[in-house]
């Protein structure tokens, strides 16, 4: 199945552009379990002309896309590491999480603890 068919299938139901994100993180985060990034690539990209370095570079890029939306900000790097890791200097990248706004919500041990499950605070203003 490919990225195009899933994606034009779903978004045909979505009205909006973060409707489109939520998909194309979903699919993402789907085919990263399964191995299975290739289909994410243009095929015109994938060609026999292309050598394995675009491969390396195409499988870094994902990985790096996916540690930028981690649920937790914690877990996410910081914009000078993802620029160090873009530009190669780094080269060890921690396994991503699930990210955030994927269907299956991500429970952790963590977050049991915490009094909200995003870090954000949300505050009524009543009148007297």
């Amino acid at each position: 199945m490919s990225l195009e068919y899933v994606i034009q299938g779903q978004f045909s139901e979505k009205s909006d552009v973060f409707s489109f994100g939520v998909l194309l993180l979903e699919v993402v985060w789907k085919l990263w379990n399964e191995g299975n990034i290739w289909s994410l690539v243009d095929k015109v990209v994938l060609e026999p002309k292309s050598n394995s370095k675009n491969e390396k570079e195409i499988k870094r890029c994902i990985h790096i896309g996916l540690l930028c939306v981690q649920e937790y900000a914690n877990d996410r790097s910081i914009m000078s590491v993802v620029v160090s890791m873009l530009n190669n200097e780094i080269s060890n990248f921690k396994t991503p999480k699930q990210p955030a706004f994927t269907q299956t919500p991500l429970i952790t041990h963590n977050a049991q603890n915490r009094a909200s499950l995003n870090d954000v605070t949300l505050t009524d203003f009543d009148g007297r």
